[in-house]
């Protein structure tokens, strides 16, 4: 099926229609939106693509001018702010036009790293403990938690300020991690105890019928277990330290039936759609902690989630043709209220 597609994205982020001559590292800044666009034309859709920043009028005239059959969400902020990426679905909603991802309200409690913290804990889904360290309060020692603890924004992207000095032993360390996050990222800080163990990703796909993928891992190599930006991205640091994702090994059955009830159980407390990528740490006594969800993953075509989607037998194309499919097929509240 031919769709119009409109892809949102940032202004910075706009991709060439070739990657000849482009130096790799430099390819990596756009490769997730590359690698969509140039699938979605590949597929023969008849493709705009937007740049969205601090303003929604040219999308409004996108939206008004050429009506797409569905717009491909691969906004990950508004003007710099990662939590108002909501409020541009919200926008795509209040239009009422079909758009690819999480809808608004599985975007606000997911990206909530506090709010989502309370609901995992409301809805007893196993969760590291955690103290909320508010910009500009008092440094208060948190009761009830224990060394080592991890540090990180409780509202920026989760490996953004991430660093081994993250993980502190003593309260001089935590008091000092705190200060420093605090004015790197001008946000509230999270404080969690640290799970030892295994990093394990779930991919997730639906809306209310949901389809899990092969269980992923990651594999930090010769550091200790924390995803900071440069385990994530950096090529070379990767390579040097011997850092690998791939499908996670040696899990009886009866341990994966857990992991993905376990993944199923958040995506719904979340109300969460469209698909995700539910991040969790196993102990070696076999427990198991949520340590986020992340709505609208990344979708470069070698990332973990595209390549969870092959192991189970769905292709890149496949794969975005789905993501559509659900995104076209998702009741939003206009519908409702239409029919």
């Amino acid at each position: 099926m031919k769709r119009k597609v409109l892809v949102i994205l940032h202004p910075t982020l706009l991709p060439p229609e070739t990657l000849a001559g482009v130096p790799e590292k430099q390819a990596d800044l756009w490769r997730t939106e590359f690698d969509v666009t140039s699938a979605l034309r590949e597929q023969g859709h008849e493709l705009q693509i937007l740049g969205v920043d601090d303003s929604l009028t040219e999308l409004r005239s996108a939206l008004l001018e050429r009506p797409p059959d569905v717009v491909f969400n691969l906004l990950e902020e508004f003007n710099g702010i990662v939590a108002y990426d909501q409020h541009v679905v919200a926008y795509l909603e209040l239009m009422q036009r079909t758009y690819t991802g999480c809808n608004p309200r599985g975007l606000l409690l997911s990206r909530d790293k506090v709010l989502c913290k309370q609901l995992l804990s409301f809805h007893r889904i196993p969760t590291p403990r955690f103290a909320v360290f508010p910009r500009g309060a008092k440094f208060r020692v948190p009761k009830n938690l224990k060394a080592p603890l991890f540090v990180k924004s409780a509202t920026d992207d989760a490996s953004l300020g991430l660093a081994q000095a993250s993980l502190v032993e003593d309260l001089a360390k935590l008091r000092e991690r705190v200060e420093f996050m605090h004015a790197q990222t001008g946000s509230d800080v999270l404080v969690e105890e640290y799970i030892e163990g295994r990093e394990l990703y779930v991919g997730v796909i639906g809306n209310d019928r949901l389809s899990t993928l092969p269980i992923w891992e990651l594999r930090f190599g010769s550091l200790p277990a924390i995803a900071t930006r440069r385990v994530k991205w950096d090529r070379a640091y990767q390579q040097k330290n011997g850092i690998s994702t791939g499908p996670a090994l040696d899990l009886d059955p009866a341990l994966r039936q857990r992991i993905d009830q376990l993944a199923r159980r958040l995506y719904r407390a979340l109300h969460l759609s469209g698909y995700a990528r539910i991040d969790l740490r196993l102990r070696a006594d076999g427990s198991l902690y949520v340590l986020e969800a992340n709505a609208n993953p990344n979708l470069a075509a070698d990332e973990d989630f595209a390549a969870a989607a092959a192991a189970a037998g769905l292709g890149y194309r496949a794969l975005l043709e789905r993501i559509m499919r659900l995104g076209q097929g998702y009741q939003a509240a206009w519908r409702t209220h239409l029919g």
